[in-house]
C-alpha cells in the first residue's frame, strides 16, 4: 500500500466500543471515524462515527436523501471524505486529506444497477477482479458460481439472465477476489417483491457462510430488521442510533428513529394510557405505541371510535380517535372486522407499555408514519 495505508493507533488493537456500548473485535472491519462532506452548502455526511465488527453485517437505514449511499461511497473510495477517517482491516486508507483508490480498499461492491459487463460471459464477469494464473481463476469462478447457485451459468451472457440471476452474478464477481468488507447499496431494489425476500435471504446466507463483513444500504425499515446484526438508522447526515434490530424498533432514541423504523404513534398523559398491568403512566412528556400494542374491544359505551381500516390480507389496520382526539393505531387479525364508526375501548396488549420518546434533536425535517389528521 502507499504510504497512507499506515497503521491505525493504538485504540483500534483493543475492543472498539460501538454505538450500542458492545466491544466489538480487536480488529474491526471497517471503522469511521467523525467523517464529513458537503456538497456546497449541504452536508451530506455530518460528523458520522461507527464500526463494523470482523463478522457482522450492519445495515444501514434512512430516508432517501439522508447522506447514506454518499457514506457508502466514500468508505468504497469513490467519494473522499473532507475530514475524519476510514479505517479497513486496521489500515488507514482516507484521512481527509489522503485517500487509497477503490482497487486499492480489497473492498467488494454490489450495487442496484448490477453493473456486469454485457459484452463479457457470466464467468468472466465473475473472473474479471481475480488476480491469479488462469488455472486458479476458473477454479474461483467454479466456486463462486457455485456459491450462489449458478453451476452452469458461466458461458450464458448477463442479458440471458433474469433480474435475481444478475444479482447472483454481481454477489458473486464481488465475493471473488476475497474482500475483507462488502458494501452493498440497495442490491434488491430493483427486484420485484417475491424475488427480492428470496435473494436477500439467499445473500445474507453466502455472507455468513463465507464470514464476510457487510455494510448493507437500503431505505427499508423491514429489510434493515432482517439483515442487519446492528442498525445505524441515519438522518440529515447522521447517525441517530446504532444498536441491534430489537433495541432499534423497541427502544428508539428519538421520534424519528420510533416512526422511521416502522408504524408509530404518539401519545401523552392525557390520552389515558398506563401500563398494561393498568399501573399510572410515568411521568414523560411524550410516549410511542406501535399498532400490535393496542387492544381494542367493541363497547357502545365506549370513549373511542374507528374512524378508518385499513384490509393488509391477513390483519385489519384501524384507526382510532380518543376521548382526547388523538388517534392511534390497532392491528387486528383479518376475521376481527370492525366497522368504521362503532365505539371502542382501548388498553394496552398485556406486556407492552407505551416507550418514553425523548426530544428529537434534528427537527428540520417531517417525522414519517404519523397518524392521520383527525376528520
Amino acid at each position: 500500500m502507499t504510504d497512507i495505508a499506515t497503521s491505525a493507533n493504538a485504540a483500534l488493537g483493543d475492543a472498539v466500543p460501538a454505538g450500542d456500548g458492545v466491544a466489538r473485535s480487536s480488529t474491526p472491519a471497517l471503522v469511521v471515524e467523525a467523517v464529513t462532506k458537503h456538497f456546497g452548502d449541504i452536508a451530506a455526511v455530518a460528523d458520522v462515527s461507527f464500526d463494523v465488527g470482523g463478522d457482522e453485517i450492519v445495515a444501514l437505514v434512512g430516508p432517501s436523501g439522508c447522506g447514506k449511499s454518499t457514506l457508502l461511497r466514500m468508505i468504497a473510495g469513490l467519494i473522499p471524505t473532507e475530514s475524519g477517517r476510514v479505517v479497513l482491516g486496521g489500515e488507514t486508507v482516507d484521512d481527509g486529506r489522503v485517500s487509497l483508490p477503490p482497487e486499492h480498499r480489497h473492498v467488494g461492491l454490489v450495487f442496484q444497477e448490477h453493473a456486469l459487463f454485457p459484452h463479457l460471459s457470466v464467468g468472466r464477469n465473475v473472473g474479471f477482479g481475480v488476480r491469479s494464473s488462469s488455472g486458479e481463476r476458473a477454479d474461483r469462478v467454479r466456486t463462486m458460481l457455485e456459491l450462489v447457485g449458478l453451476s452452469g451459468y458461466g458461458e450464458r451472457y448477463p442479458h440471458e439472465l433474469s433480474g435475481g440471476e444478475r444479482q447472483r452474478v454481481a454477489l458473486a464477481r464481488a465475493l471473488a477476489p476475497d474482500p475483507a468488507l462488502m458494501l452493498l447499496d440497495e442490491p434488491f431494489a430493483s427486484l420485484d417483491p417475491n424475488l427480492r425476500d428470496q435473494i436477500r435471504t439467499d445473500v445474507v446466507s453466502i455472507l455468513r457462510e463465507t464470514a464476510t463483513p457487510a455494510l448493507f444500504v437500503t431505505h427499508d425499515q423491514s429489510e434493515a430488521l432482517a439483515v442487519g446484526d446492528r442498525i445505524a438508522v441515519m438522518r440529515a447526515g447522521r447517525v441517530v442510533q446504532l444498536d441491534t434490530p430489537e433495541a432499534v424498533f423497541h427502544q428508539p432514541s428519538n421520534r424519528f428513529v420510533a416512526a422511521f423504523m416502522g408504524e408509530a404513534d404518539f401519545v401523552t398523559a392525557s390520552d389515558g394510557f398506563g401500563s398494561s398491568d393498568g399501573e399510572p403512566e410515568s411521568e414523560v412528556g411524550l410516549a410511542m405505541v406501535r399498532p400490535d400494542d393496542i387492544a381494542l374491544t367493541v363497547d357502545p359505551n365506549g370513549d373511542a371510535t374507528v374512524v378508518h381500516s385499513e384490509f393488509r390480507g391477513s390483519s385489519w389496520c384501524y384507526t382510532v380517535r380518543l376521548a382526547s382526539g388523538t388517534t392511534v393505531r390497532a392491528v387486528r387479525t383479518h376475521i376481527a372486522r370492525i366497522e368504521v364508526g362503532t365505539t371502542v375501548t382501548v388498553g394496552l396488549v398485556p406486556g407492552h407499555d407505551p416507550v418514553p420518546i425523548p426530544n428529537d434533536p434534528i427537527p428540520n425535517d417531517p417525522i414519517p408514519n404519523d397518524p392521520i389528521p383527525n376528520a
